[in-house]
């Protein structure tokens, strides 16, 4: 029996809950959680505000941990393995995307907490593909939000090429935009922060970036006009896309990784004109999720973390949904 924590019922606190996982799979790793970060989206699916969450609810898709099993047919990991999981769990494996690499686009991807049971738990299985090898020098007590978190913010600047020359501004200094400026900054490029709160200015600089913007002032985009190569927007806000479009220099792209739930509505034209573009990505393939972590190794790049145990889940989700986390959450194993 796996013994978990689950939601029983749409916005409910979490209690102990226990489930029998079946037999290990032949293509399947079954990881001991020893940390598991807590992601906006954990909070999302509690509250099924997206409308596919079955009940009792066991979150958790930024987990850190040893193989404690493997199945007969996975190739690479053995038992006390020290690993990472996100989002994902599984992907066929055999359509065009995921023979191309592009395992995050299989129309058939399986979610690590979309029906079934994630790592708000003391053991979680997933198949072998989705599962990766912690290098040296990534601390795994803060490696979880990196499997989520992190790689939604590496992914578009493997995505796009981004050449280390390039000006890029990152919209939100929270749990996504202070790993984004991080990632930037060793990647050689100039990085912009755009936040509504001016308080924000100097922990955002000791991340990386080299200029903030205030958005709440009067003319604050117009001033950088024409300026960036690339926008990373974090964030769930409506903002007036239009002035962002204007702040791309030509060829430029403003790509989401916020879940925004309004119309972009921009003008066309402005697209044309400069040869701009929208864009946006589901987190990233298994292959770029290794060159993150090599990238975090090689630069001692960690995100900043706070911490709780398992058994203080409530807690944390109450610190997430009512308070101010600095930046992400993490549950340890009791």
């Amino acid at each position: 029996m796996f013994n978990a924590y689950a939601a029983p019922k749409q916005g409910a606190p979490f209690q102990k809950f226990q489930y029998d996982p079946g037999r290990l799979n032949a293509d399947e790793v079954e990881i001991k959680v020893a940390y598991c970060g807590i992601c906006h989206s954990d909070l999302s699916m509690r509250d099924n505000e997206w409308g596919m969450t079955q009940y009792p609810f066991v979150g958790g898709h930024e987990v850190a941990g040893t193989v404690a099993a493997v199945g007969e047919r996975v190739p690479h990991l053995k038992v006390g393995d020290t690993v990472g999981l996100g989002w994902f769990s599984q992907s066929c494996m055999h359509c065009d995307y995921c023979i191309s690499g592009r395992h995050n686009l299989c129309a058939t991807a399986e979610g690590v907490i979309v029906g079934r049971h994630g790592g708000f738990a003391d053991r979680v299985r997933a198949h072998w593909g989705w599962v990766t090898k912690l290098p040296a020098g990534v601390d795994p007590k803060t490696a979880g939000p990196l499997f989520c978190g992190g790689i939604t913010v590496f992914n578009p600047i493997v995505q796009h090429d981004l050449a280390p020359t390039a000006r890029v501004g990152v919209i939100g200094i929270g749990g996504l935009g202070h790993m984004a400026i991080k990632f930037l900054d060793k990647w050689g490029c100039e990085v912009t922060a755009f936040s509504t709160s001016a308080d924000k200015k100097a922990e955002a600089m000791s991340f990386g970036a080299d200029e903030f913007v205030n958005t709440k002032d009067a003319g604050a985009l117009e001033k950088v006009k024409g300026k960036f190569d690339l926008i990373i927007n974090t964030t769930n806000a409506n903002l007036n896309w239009q002035e962002y479009v204007g702040a791309l220099a030509s060829g430029g792209t403003l790509h989401t990784v916020g879940a925004v739930t309004g119309n972009f509505g921009v003008i066309g034209f402005s697209l044309i004109a400069g040869q701009k573009s929208l864009a946006g990505s589901p987190l990233g393939n298994p292959a770029t999720v290794r060159k993150m972590l090599d990238f975090c190794a090689r630069h001692k790049i960690e995100p900043i973390t706070e911490h709780y145990k398992m058994s203080q889940i409530n807690d944390a989700f109450e610190k997430l949904e009512h308070g101010s986390p600095r930046y992400r959450l993490v549950l340890e194993a009791d």
